[in-house]
């Protein structure tokens, strides 16, 4: 009984921290709404501009697995997850709040840069050691016959639904925001958002989350030497590579496309909230639908499917940029609610099969100013995204290098 009841309050403790874990990282929208316009409206910088500094303010997310050996292998405190929350949420807080205090006059464009690289950098620590908590709540055994594994997907659909909330609200509060309250001001909340979360993650201790703790003596050149073995696994190794390019094939124009809506078709920000709100329900929906129906489908299937369907929405946005659904009376606003908050979210619905694909295979800019575009100019966007509709459906023809998980044997603990 005590034992049940130790059990119980454990995946409690893990909920909460995980909830409030991604619920924040889903909340980062609301900051970085204001980042863009701040950037349009207070910086002046280009569309190709913006979009070399989304991209590159990412680059902290590459180093994900070394984040991950760093905290398996050097524990604080006799702790390897919370203390990295902590210290992810502390450099969030630090950045944001740093924009916010500093003032259009105070910040450049490099010291922004520079800010918002480590405000990814503390996201990367904290989504390194959340999805760490998540992959091995999955390994773990049931703890008793009613209980069901986790490897199935269900705590990842927990988490992708709290993400998807978070994303939800932020947009919709960031929408209006903007037009009531100037970015830094937006910045400011979400820095002292994040230090609560830095407050309650030092009141957890890492013990009353019933964590494995079979790396403890594990040290950093052979969690090194593991990952590089597991990387040698064809199935593995195959699957990373094709969807780190499925990504990296495709002409990022996200930024081009915010500024071809705000600029040329003055759409409200208020509108570019609710389109990202339409995109974050859809994610949230879609969490829900893989969780209750599509679990059974190979994930190969599944993410050529996504895959096909990004590029026939970007060639839907071609059809927009065009004209074509305005001809046939479709005022751009709906269409950008509808349609451009959607094809935002695509990008990361192949995510969730491919997480829960990991979680069974493996063991315990500049495109924008090439196409022709400027701040005033969006004569080339309409091949810009055609070439990038193009670039989505390369990937397909190198979709048998994603294994049937269906047919995987002997991951069944």
């Amino acid at each position: 009984m005590v034992s049940a009841v130790s059990q119980s309050e454990s995946g409690r403790n893990r909920k909460l921290l995980l909830g409030i874990g991604y619920l924040v990282q889903g909340l980062r929208c609301f900051p970085w709404m204001g980042v863009i316009f701040f950037l349009k409206d207070g910086l002046r910088v280009e569309p190709s501009t913006l979009q070399i500094l989304q991209n590159s303010a990412n680059l902290p997310m590459v180093a994900k697995p070394f984040y991950g050996i760093l905290s398996d292998s050097f524990y604080i405190f006799g702790q390897h997850r919370v203390p990295y929350i902590a210290l992810g949420a502390f450099l969030q807080a630090l950045s944001w709040i740093a924009i916010a205090i500093s003032g259009k006059s105070g910040i450049s464009f490099f010291s922004i840069t520079f800010y918002l690289l480590l405000s990814n950098l503390g996201a990367s620590i904290v989504e390194v050691a959340n999805d760490a908590m998540v992959a091995e709540t999955a390994k773990q055994p049931p703890s008793s016959k009613k209980s069901k594994p986790s490897s199935s997907g269900e705590l990842q659909s927990f988490v992708w639904m709290a993400s998807s909330i978070g994303g939800v609200v932020g947009n919709l509060i960031g929408g209006f925001a903007i037009e009531k309250f100037s970015p830094q001001m937006m910045f400011f909340a979400y820095g002292i958002l994040l230090c609560f979360q830095f407050l309650i993650t030092l009141f957890i201790r890492e013990s009353s989350l019933d964590l494995p703790k079979s790396l403890s003596h594990i040290g950093f050149k052979k969690q090194l030497l593991e990952l590089l073995n597991a990387m040698k696994k064809p199935e593995i190794l195959y699957s990373i590579t094709w969807f780190a390019f499925s990504y990296a094939v495709i002409p990022a124009l996200t930024g081009t496309m915010f500024y071809y809506q705000t600029q040329h078709l003055k759409i409200e920000s208020a509108v570019l909230g609710i389109s990202k709100v339409f995109g974050q329900a859809a994610m949230l929906l879609w969490g829900v639908v893989y969780n209750r129906h599509l679990k059974s489908i190979s994930s190969r299937r599944l993410i050529t499917a996504v895959q096909v369907s990004m590029a026939i929405f970007m060639i839907s946005d071609f059809l927009f940029v065009k004209g074509v659904y305005q001809q046939i009376g479709l005022p751009d606003s709906v269409y950008v609610v509808l349609i451009s908050g959607v094809l935002e979210v695509l990008y990361f619905f192949k995510i969730l099969p491919f997480s829960v694909l990991m979680a069974k295979l493996c063991p315990p800019g500049c495109e924008a100013s090439y196409v022709g575009v400027n701040g005033d100019d969006f004569s080339g966007l309409p091949q810009g995204l055609l070439i990038q509709a193009a670039c989505t459906l390369l990937p397909i023809f190198w979709a048998s290098w994603i294994p049937e998980d269906v047919k995987l044997k002997g991951k069944k603990n």
